[in-house]
């Protein structure tokens, strides 16, 4: 909660929020924010796990951690580029038939300034022309990958909300974080939860247990925190290193954390990965150094992938260590000695920030990359003590009796769905893909197979999907919310010819920002941070079901954080369920939108 000290000169208030990255402390004198710094553990506050490991106990210090994103949350806050205003494109035309605006211009136009009552008049009349005209399925709307921190004001609460009661063209979000594990781990050992990586969770005390060996692999736990976690599990590295846990890192940049612990340090060509984890299979098997036992009762059709590493198989080719340091630069020596150490101490191997994922299964052919790291850990006995697929990112000890809703969560009150008896769930099942949305406007007709996202069974993979969907009509209004895809989607440039085409009669971007992809809009809402507005949320926690559970494990606090604001919203900004609830009023149904219920309530 936030207090207020009064002085002769000052008002100073001290308020808490969290973002992607850690909880903070807000330190604001006379309604600006002069200082940003970690939440500290007061004596009052409860006391932290204990893991008794070789002769020692460890503890977490009573502090909490705070990723380089949170300490720049105040120059966010007062960046030079914030949307300060609504406002709308200078040329555009409100036609009555939705033509002859000016499309061609987006991008290039300039804006002039427009109050709210204009602009979201101007929306809420578009809306009803588009709905009244092609239907509820004209209008489509897209968030970005991730977005200001709670269970209230994120990506997936008030946006799911107001677009499902609506009723919209859903737009699937493809699996751009976690591509390779998505699309390849789930086909080898069934396991489609946490998006394909295993993410095995409560497993720091096994590891420091009984692991001697732990593999980074296209993994700098340093840098992307565990998730959402901030820095809390560098203090758990330094520990494992000091009682004298080997840590060997593959990448092909010796990373921020691979400088101060790996005893090893491999530098593959990238893209080759694949290459050298056959290699390491090839040793293996040629030297029996596999656990047979484990193989016998666990795996399906290993003779199979046994004769395509000795070169038995249809390509002919034996993976050896002297074929994969022609491919990855890696000398055949240090492939073996790779191999034996991994075969010969309790090894745990991790990817990425949770065990999964990680770049290098993100470039092309990155499934096998991710299947192969896979196959070989159940090679070694994959749950066994000290043999676990995972990162030393996440794994403290939880107490999972308790349950706070996070952002992804269904249970949680706003999250997810509707909750009103008389508004269901979103009317329209037609659905786009984001990485080929331009394609589908711009040509008006798309085909694809997979869901997309998220967490599904790999059933998704095999679903078709056709655009526009029989019975339906085409998109014609693109609601933008958050964010830019202009510097991280495919092939961008078709982006903006997508924004250009008359196809789209109507714009809506929605943001913080004045992004390169918000100038493509015919009027922009500008939304306020979340140091702007009040919300709460869970350290960490993005929810139950197969989206992310257990990522708060990367903490070694768990923690319940009430987001007062610390400043009013600047400008003329204002918070996104602001915006929502003033659209869906003049749509008619703002109070079942609300419920009758203020944001803070």
């Amino acid at each position: 909660m936030s207090k207020v000290m009064m002085s002769d000169s000052k008002r100073e208030k001290i308020s808490h929020s969290v973002c992607v990255g850690g909880p903070m402390t807000l330190h604001t004198i006379d309604g600006v924010i002069r200082r940003v710094r970690p939440i500290v553990l007061t004596d009052d506050d409860p006391a932290g796990w204990v893991i008794k490991a070789r002769g020692k106990e460890y503890t977490p210090q009573r502090k909490f951690t705070m990723s380089l994103l949170g300490y720049c949350e105040k120059d966010r806050t007062y960046a030079y580029d914030r949307l300060k205003y609504p406002m709308i494109r200078e040329d555009f035309v409100e036609t009555p038939d939705g033509k002859n605006r000016n499309t061609e211009n987006r991008g290039k136009s300039g804006y002039r300034r427009a109050s709210w009552d204009e602009a979201l008049s101007l929306v809420a009349r578009e809306i009803k022309r588009l709905h009244k005209t092609y239907g509820k399925e004209t209008i489509t709307a897209c968030t970005s990958s991730h977005h200001s921190w709670g269970l209230v004001g994120y990506k997936i609460s008030l946006f799911n909300r107001f677009f499902s009661m609506m009723g919209y063209t859903r737009v699937a979000d493809n699996p751009d974080s976690w591509e390779g594990f998505h699309w390849g781990t789930p086909h080898s050992y069934g396991y489609y939860w946490r998006l394909g990586g295993p993410e095995p969770y409560d497993m720091l005390e096994m590891a420091m247990q009984n692991a001697e060996t732990i593999i980074c692999w296209s993994s700098d736990p340093d840098t992307s925190r565990g998730g959402y976690s901030a820095q809390e599990s560098a203090l758990w590295r330094w520990w494992m290193k000091e009682m004298g846990i080997e840590f060997v890192y593959v990448d092909p940049f010796n990373n921020y954390t691979s400088v101060k612990h790996a005893t090893k340090w491999y530098g593959p060509r990238m893209g080759t990965d694949a290459a050298m984890l056959e290699a390491i299979a090839y040793v293996w098997i040629t030297e029996d150094t596999f656990d047979h036992e484990y193989i016998r009762q666990h795996a399906h059709r290993f003779e199979e992938f046994k004769n395509h590493i000795l070169g038995l198989g249809p390509d002919g080719t034996p993976k050896t260590p002297k074929w994969a340091e022609e491919l990855t630069l890696i000398p055949a020596m240090d492939i073996k000695a790779l191999a034996r150490r991994w075969a010969q101490t309790p090894t745990t191997v991790g990817s990425g920030m949770r065990g999964g994922f990680g770049g290098a299964c993100r470039h092309s052919n990155g499934t096998e990359y991710a299947r192969l790291l896979t196959l070989l850990s159940c090679m070694q006995g994959m749950g066994k003590p000290g043999r676990a697929f995972w990162g030393p990112g996440c794994g403290a000890p939880m107490n999972y009796n308790f349950w706070f809703g996070g952002y992804s969560d269904p249970l949680a009150s706003i999250a997810k769905y509707p909750v009103c008896d008389d508004m269901p769930a979103n009317s329209v099942e037609q659905v786009l893909y984001r990485p080929n949305l331009p394609d589908a406007i711009l040509d008006g007709h798309y085909e694809w197979y997979g869901e997309g996202f998220c967490g599904g069974g790999v059933d998704l993979e095999f679903t078709r999907h056709v655009y526009p969907m029989p019975g339906y009509n085409k998109v014609h209004c693109f609601w933008r919310y958050g964010g830019s895809f202009f510097g991280t989607m495919l092939d961008t440039n078709k982006w903006a010819k997508m924004y250009k085409s008359p196809e789209l009669e109507f714009v809506i971007n929605q943001d913080i920002y004045f992004t390169p992809e918000t100038r493509h809009a015919d009027v922009i809402l500008p939304a306020c941070t979340n140091l702007e507005r009040v919300d709460i949320g869970e350290v960490g926690s993005s929810g139950l079901g197969g989206y992310c559970s257990h990522s708060e494990s990367g903490n070694s606090w768990q923690m319940i954080v009430y987001q007062d604001k610390a400043i009013e919203p600047m400008w003329d900004s204002r918070s996104d369920f602001w915006i929502f609830s003033q659209v869906a009023a003049r749509l008619g149904w703002g109070e079942r939108f609300t419920e009758g219920r203020t944001e803070e309530e």
